[in-house]
């Protein structure tokens, strides 16, 4: 790892000269639209804002990535049953799941959201470890419900438990005197099937993200990645930026992360791969073995639907769809609103960690999506978010209180597709304002200079991130 380090050192030097650059654009080309700038995902985004907005294909969809992308979209789409079952390419479900499908949980092909207090967890879920660290580096689950906490079953087998949300509001003022409150989740597991978990249980709650763009996401080159980090805070702006090196169990070492809202998956077929294991219970070439602990009996015994259930053809087709999920073209993005948001949103030190833009490198097997520039407003990679956010759940070589940069394209339309205003890793934020309110650790000193501007600039903001 030593030469990743040097290179990582090596980037950081890089980034804080751009820093340096950046900080001389004046505020008056930052009124300015750019050229294609609603373009989000360069020659890939579509134009939709309706309810369906995340659901198309890339504007430039190939022929040779047609069918990958229709036969992906339906084992995306349709659910999977319990085995033995005539269906025996969508058989195997369990024995133990989050839901029976991957649109059950990326509703539309958008972001989860938690449920009511009192309600069942279906968009969102409970990651599961203890202290310690697999050969891997990886978390080391609960030895009894393992690295998730899976609150459905198959028939003859124990759901593991189910978690019950509350909140308490927390008050707050800004500058010029006007209030707000935040709401602050509260988690209380109950009618856990296999007994009492580690008394060190550590836990992580985790709504399901949205699919567009992570494709492009993909296709990014690394050293543009590294070159945004800063791990050492050279340039002393209190942002480090750190990259999360993960398990790849294709290379069989640790590689970049780049997926999750902790950066724990290196690649968008290993992301696919372990939320079919997770979230539905389903093996795969990646990941063969059934998701049971060794105390679990019932689950282990259960009937299979194949060794692997998803064979990896269909893998490859869901995985290439979501490589192909399109990013919806930015709205209003000319309006002088907007343009003074994205002033603020700049001024205030937002984007020092949500870059604005790259340009991809070459993906193999995807040429629709190399070589684009494209506005994902993310650096994908970690940054100490406080201990309000801190989930104290170490994953590879992020701590407890880290979370990778998440992007921002087609956050405006989430109320349009999802029907719901509920951002972070737990949707506890109900609204954009939430969201900014909520950064601490490294972002702390952008959300306070976000509490000092007056109402209406405040609200520019929003405008912005609403164009997205």
């Amino acid at each position: 790892m030593t030469h990743i380090r040097f290179l990582t050192l090596f980037l950081s030097l890089l980034a804080y000269c751009s820093v340096v650059f950046i900080s001389c654009q004046s505020e008056t080309e930052m009124l300015m639209p750019e050229e294609n700038e609603e373009l989000s995902g360069g020659e890939t985004t579509v134009f939709a804002s309706s309810a369906k907005a995340f659901d198309k294909s890339v504007r430039n969809l190939s022929n040779e990535n047609f069918d990958h992308f229709f036969v992906g979209n339906s084992f995306f789409r349709n659910p999977w049953v319990s085995a033995p079952a005539s269906t025996t390419a969508r058989d195997g479900l369990g024995p133990l799941f989050n839901a029976v499908s991957c649109a059950g949980c990326h509703v539309n092909d958008g972001r989860g959201t938690p449920p009511a207090p009192g309600g069942v967890f279906e968009s969102m879920l409970i990651r599961l470890s203890i202290p310690g660290q697999t050969e891997h580096g990886g978390p080391l689950g609960d030895p009894t419900y393992g690295n998730q906490l899976n609150n459905k079953h198959i028939l003859g087998v124990k759901a593991e438990g189910n978690v019950a949300l509350s909140y308490v509001e927390v008050a707050g003022k800004f500058d010029d005197g006007e209030t707000y409150t935040l709401r602050k989740p509260v988690y209380t597991f109950k009618n856990l099937g296999y007994g009492a978990m580690s008394p060190q249980i550590l836990f992580s709650p985790r709504v399901a993200p949205m699919i567009p763009g992570l494709g492009l996401l993909q296709a990014i080159n690394e050293i543009d990645i590294l070159a945004q980090a800063d791990p050492n805070d050279i340039n002393k702006d209190g942002v480090s930026g750190r990259p999360n090196y993960v398990w790849d169990v294709v290379k069989e070492k640790k590689t970049l992360g780049r997926f999750g809202w902790k950066a724990n998956k290196p690649t968008l077929k290993q992301q696919v791969a372990g939320a079919f294991l997770g979230d539905m219970g389903i093996t795969s070439p990646l990941f063969p073995n059934e998701n049971c602990t060794s105390g679990q009996t019932n689950c282990q015994q259960a009937p299979n639907g194949g060794s692997p259930e998803i064979s990896a053809e269909n893998l490859d087709a869901v995985t290439a769809y979501n490589h192909l999920v399109a990013v919806p073209a930015r709205r209003n993005w000319q309006d002088g609103e907007v343009l003074k948001g994205k002033a603020l949103f700049r001024k205030i030190g937002c984007m020092t960690c949500h870059t604005p833009k790259f340009t991809t490198g070459t993906l193999r097997g995807f040429p629709e999506l190399s070589g684009q520039v494209i506005r994902p407003y993310t650096d994908l990679l970690l940054h100490d978010m406080g201990d309000d956010l801190a989930d104290n759940r170490p994953d590879f070589e992020a701590t407890g209180n880290e979370w990778r940069t998440p992007p921002l394209w087609g956050i405006g339309l989430v109320q349009t597709v999802n029907g719901h205003t509920n951002f972070m890793h737990d949707g506890r934020a109900r609204n954009l304002q939430e969201a900014i309110l909520w950064h601490g650790g490294e972002g702390v000193k952008a959300k306070e200079a976000y509490m000092k501007l007056s109402k209406g600039d405040r609200q520019a903001v929003i405008k912005f991130l609403e164009s997205l």
